[in-house]
C-alpha cells in the first residue's frame, strides 16, 4: 500500500487522530510516514474516508 496527500490537504488534523503514528502535519500540510504502514491499512483506510477534501490518496499494489 502507497499513500500520499495531495495538495488539496487542509491540515484539519483528522488523519493524525485516527492514526498520529503514521500521519502527521506541520504547517499546512500533512505527511505520511510509509514505513510505519504494514499493519494500520485499516486505519489509513478510514483516514482517507474520513478526510473532508478527499486529500489522501491510497494505491494497492
Amino acid at each position: 500500500m502507497n499513500i500520499f496527500i495531495s495538495d488539496k490537504c487542509q491540515a484539519c488534523g483528522i488523519c493524525t487522530a485516527i492514526k498520529p503514528e503514521i500521519f502527521n502535519i506541520t504547517d499546512r500540510e500533512a505527511y505520511v510516514n510509509q514505513e510505519l504502514i504494514y499493519g494500520y491499512e485499516d486505519d489509513c483506510i478510514d483516514a482517507a474516508l474520513a478526510c473532508p477534501v478527499n486529500a489522501i490518496k491510497i494505491n494497492d499494489f
